[in-house]
């Protein structure tokens, strides 16, 4: 009879165990199943590289939605997905957060992007200071005329705030890397929830100006050359531009995990940042952070 006792004791351990070791992975977790979530930036890079790592191995599953940066650091704070897609690094109070909630959040760095500032292919304009980009997008500058363009007024267009273009964009473009700088967007600014909305409006509305990740950029938009300052070469945004680092809105594009990435996630980004995972980056448009 104790023998029995101890042995339902020993059963009642290891289910309890197993219950454990369960919920310390993600929510609703499938076995050889990822799940992506966040930069609209970066979705269409990222489905492009779970078609191409699922068929080399049919038995996995990448499920990849967008949602904004905002929306991935949410879903890895939540532990709801096993990598933020972010196009932007994250902030200091969000790795506070990640630490509060018991782990060490790992950036990887897997592509870079140049942000594209797009208007209609009609407006003459070709070029624009980042002064200038700073007082349209501020609201201080509301006509063209007013940059040298036609005698129209400027329609603003911005990514929700809870896009890492978004706050990239008034980071380095209105606030000019200031710390201290309260800039922000134009009140009547519209703020459109994806890349593709952005260009979309561009490419119907003579009147507009809006940005986005170049990997967007099509004949229907016009992307503008843009200057450091009046001093400075004005540059298109392309790949050698931002490789050279010529191009001044470029920034890094990143994978976040929840610390060290293993398993089957270790293995998609190790594929990620290998040739052929490289090769897709390019197609896609956008900067490859590894010369294969």
């Amino acid at each position: 009879m104790a023998q029995k006792k101890w042995m339902f004791l020993a059963i009642g351990v290891c289910l309890a165990l197993g219950l454990w070791f369960y919920g310390c992975g993600r929510k609703g977790q499938q076995a050889n199943a990822i799940q992506i979530k966040g930069s609209d930036t970066m979705v269409n890079l990222g489905q492009a590289w779970a078609e191409a790592f699922m068929q080399a191995d049919p038995k996995v599953s990448v499920a990849v939605t967008g949602g904004g940066s905002g929306t991935g650091i949410a879903a890895m704070l939540s532990n709801t997905c096993d990598i933020a897609e972010l196009s932007r690094e994250l902030k200091p109070e969000e790795i506070a957060m990640a630490r509060q909630k018991g782990f060490e959040p790992k950036q990887i760095i897997v592509a870079l992007d140049g942000l594209a500032v797009v208007v209609h292919p009609a407006n003459p304009l070709s070029q624009l200071t980042q002064d200038q980009l700073a007082a349209i997008f501020s609201g201080s500058v509301s006509n063209w005329k007013e940059v040298g363009g036609s005698d129209l007024p400027i329609v603003i267009l911005s990514r929700e705030v809870n896009s890492g273009t978004h706050v990239y964009f008034k980071e380095h473009v209105l606030r000019g890397n200031r710390k201290e700088s309260q800039v922000e967007f134009a009140a009547n600014a519209l703020l459109l929830p994806s890349s593709q909305a952005i260009a979309d409006e561009v490419a119907q509305n003579p009147s507009a100006i809006g940005y986005y990740g170049m990997g967007y950029i099509s004949p229907k938009e016009k992307a503008l050359a843009i200057a450091k300052d009046a001093d400075s070469p004005y540059v298109k945004p392309s790949i050698e531009n931002v490789v050279s680092q010529a191009y001044p809105i470029s920034r890094p594009l990143l994978m976040v995990t929840r610390g060290q990435p293993a398993g089957l996630v270790a293995r998609f980004i190790d594929f990620i940042l290998s040739p052929e995972g490289q090769k897709i980056v390019v197609k896609i448009d956008f900067v490859p952070v590894k010369n294969n």
